[in-house]
């Protein structure tokens, strides 16, 4: 009898990860990394943020390209709509990096995936940021996010591998725990 040796390829190279895991633990000041973005007003409620440089592994680093994301707010908020609003925004860096960890874990659990398809919603009563209400929150009452995927796995191995993804997310931490903001003027 003959068995079939699949290779799972979900276009993560778990094994530079694996190495970098391993690099790190003998230098750990490398792991220290500064991510950094730049915003510019443009007009009304529209902005541009800019992303290029970030410092990590000990030195100035540099993405391939410079990256551009305009923010605004909708029509609705008497604003001219650019771009997404910045709490959409903090939206799609969740749904990113909880999505990105899922192929990760699968890829070193030798699942392969078909598809991966997460909706995230944040519900927010905007009364607050519109100063008509000092006891209600400006920021989400909560945040959902439901996954839908396909994949050469049983529902047990799917779930393990969104827990797995939630537990090593940096944004989902950012969203959970408190985290200091220092906001200073020049």
């Amino acid at each position: 009898m003959h068995s079939t040796t699949i290779e799972v390829n979900n276009g993560v190279n778990v094994t530079a990860l694996l190495g970098a895991r391993e690099a790190l633990a003998q230098a750990p000041e490398a792991a220290r990394f500064t991510w950094r973005a730049s915003c510019d007003w443009v007009n009304g409620t529209h902005s541009r943020t800019s992303i290029e440089g970030y410092h990590g592994l000990g030195e100035e680093q540099h993405h391939k390209t410079r990256f551009v994301f305009d923010t605004d707010h909708p029509e609705v908020f008497a604003s001219e709509d650019h771009g997404p609003t910045p709490v959409e925004c903090v939206l799609v860096g969740l749904a990113g990096c909880l999505t990105a960890g899922i192929a990760a874990v699968a890829q070193n659990r030798e699942i392969q995936l078909r598809s991966v398809k997460a909706l995230v919603e944040g519900s927010m009563d905007i009364q607050g940021i519109l100063g008509m209400d000092s006891d209600v929150r400006n920021g989400f009452d909560e945040v959902k996010v439901t996954f839908e995927i396909d994949a050469d796995a049983t529902q047990e191995e799917i779930e393990a591998l969104v827990a797995q993804s939630q537990k090593r997310s940096a944004v989902y931490d950012i969203l959970t725990n408190p985290t200091n903001v220092a906001v200073h003027v020049k």
